[in-house]
């Protein structure tokens, strides 16, 4: 099951040719990114080179020496970096409570082509992972119309402005009914670690970076910096500026790559694929601010979820403390 979670921001972003569209940071999705089959040749890439670290500046601890996607990739996680309170402001992967973005597209495999429509909301809840506390996102994926996962995702922001990824929280579905969350995995549980959702200065020519990794369900994002400074036209508008990332989990060969491309003040507009049996594609058609009363609702459902997943995932999801309603209005944190 593909899981989605992922991010991102209201600010105002100017488009050209196609359209000009004012938008949100769509969260960007997890997605299960899944490893190559085989080494897959990176566009060229455009913008100035940089070598700094991919890591966030100012993490200090060494959570696991492993250097799992590769040299400089090592997980450099200090709870110490991040806020006191959520404030995903990160100008590619911003979180604001009562954004709602919606992306639709399909997966191609050998005998199908499914239609998908993934719904991504940041709610007004924050949850306590390891002494952080992270902002909460809800997304619901549907194929053919039908509720296949419904997933909480949480994100914090380091000072220096890197974004981490605690945790998921996927309930699957099937023929309308809950089969489970066999997916979950939170931070410093069952040896799960936090990863970077999106660095702080992006730039070609750095290392591949820890997206997340939970060996306990066989989770592992690698994420670098493929593309900067392109053009990309979605049913929202036409962007310039598009960063793009290639994402892969290298315990899982045969799906291949992502590509996510992300618009500065607006987040993720669009996802491709590159190898793998299952080719997945997804475009933003939708962004908007959520009404106080309908954040107000988005939080009760989210509520709903956090405690459902006290009786589904007891060993894992039921060692965090609740989440907690924190924003009620849209008017901010």
């Amino acid at each position: 099951m593909i899981s989605s979670a992922c991010v991102l921001v209201l600010a105002l972003t100017t488009l050209t040719s196609c359209a000009t569209q004012g938008g949100t940071t769509p969260p960007a999705t997890s997605n299960g990114t899944s490893g190559p089959a085989s080494p897959t040749e990176s566009a060229p890439a455009t913008g100035t080179t940089a070598t700094s670290d991919p890591a966030s500046p100012g993490a200090t601890g060494t959570a696991n020496a492993d250097e799992l996607c590769g040299p400089g990739s090592t997980i450099n996680f200090d709870s110490g970096e991040f806020q006191e309170s959520p404030n995903l402001d990160n100008k590619w992967f911003s979180l604001k409570p009562g954004s709602q973005y919606t992306t639709t597209g399909e997966v191609k495999s050998a005998d199908a082509t499914t239609k998908r429509t993934v719904t991504h909301t940041v709610t007004g809840l924050t949850k306590v992972i390891d002494g952080v506390k992270t902002l909460v996102m809800w997304d619901r994926d549907y194929a053919d119309g039908e509720l296949v996962e419904s997933e909480l995702a949480f994100f914090a922001q380091t000072k220096s402005g890197t974004v981490w990824l605690f945790g998921e929280y996927p309930e699957e579905f099937e023929n309308g009914k809950f089969i489970g969350a066999p997916n979950t995995f939170i931070h410093s549980i069952d040896e799960a670690q936090a990863g970077i959702a999106m660095q702080a200065e992006p730039r070609t020519g750095t290392a591949e970076y820890v997206q997340a990794h939970a060996p306990s369900v066989d989770f592992l994002d690698c994420g670098k910096v493929l593309q900067e400074n392109q053009r990309v036209c979605v049913p929202t508008g036409c962007y310039e500026d598009v960063l793009v990332i290639d994402e892969h989990n290298p315990l899982e060969p045969a799906v291949g790559h992502q590509r996510k491309f992300y618009s500065a003040g607006t987040g993720l507009v669009k996802v491709t694929a590159v190898g793998g049996a299952d080719q997945e594609t997804l475009d933003l058609v939708k962004v908007e601010q959520l009404s106080d009363a309908k954040l107000k609702e988005v939080n009760q459902e989210a509520m709903k979820l956090d405690e459902h997943a006290y009786t589904v995932s007891k060993d894992v999801y039921g060692k965090t403390p609740k989440a907690e309603v924190t924003t009620e209005t849209t008017g901010g944190q």
